[in-house]
């Protein structure tokens, strides 16, 4: 059985978790996420813990007990928590305006570079070279934060560009003659 599936995911309270045969709902503070329930595992739900089994010997339904119960988890942080992105504006001029739904950028280009936030994601610039994405889903942060930093990639021998707060950035040598 997968390492993962192992570990009850635990429900705090004011959490609401629905199952039924398609889906896995939870609803919270943070907002409502669902995901697709899988046949290949086995959800019991006993007081405020959820169980996550393989329903078969196969080498699937354990990898997909261990993914399911991830993604339950990570939807039950995230209507309590939510999640967070930090990334730095690297270069000279660089900075960012948040407008509401809106992301300002100016990284350098002839023109400023608008970002619309979808639903459930807010951005927050608390400086002009700092950008903070939350959310409650922590796919859609991530790929919003990756999606920000693809506007404008860190590059290699100054180091200029988005990057995100926690990465390391190996500069490279300039030729030499």
């Amino acid at each position: 059985m997968s390492r993962v599936a192992k570990m009850p995911v635990t429900v705090p309270a004011g959490v609401d978790v629905t199952m039924n045969e398609q889906h896995i709902s939870v609803k919270g503070a943070g907002g409502q996420l669902s995901v697709a329930n899988n046949a290949l595992v086995k959800v019991a739900r006993q007081a405020d813990t959820l169980t996550f089994e393989a329903a078969n010997e196969s080498r699937e339904a354990n990898a997909m007990s261990g993914t399911l119960r991830q993604l339950v988890n990570n939807m039950v942080v995230g209507v309590t928590k939510g999640f967070e992105k930090k990334l730095n504006l690297v270069g000279v001029g660089y900075k960012a305006a948040a407008q509401g739904a809106k992301l300002n950028l100016a990284v350098g280009y002839s023109h400023p570079v608008n970002i619309d936030m979808p639903s459930g994601i807010k951005v927050e610039t608390p400086t002009p070279t700092e950008v903070i994405i939350k959310g409650a889903d922590r796919q859609r942060v991530g790929q919003i934060a990756a999606e920000i930093r693809a506007v404008r990639p860190p590059e290699p021998y100054k180091g200029k560009g988005i990057r995100y707060s926690d990465e390391k950035i190996t500069i490279k040598e300039t030729k030499k003659k």
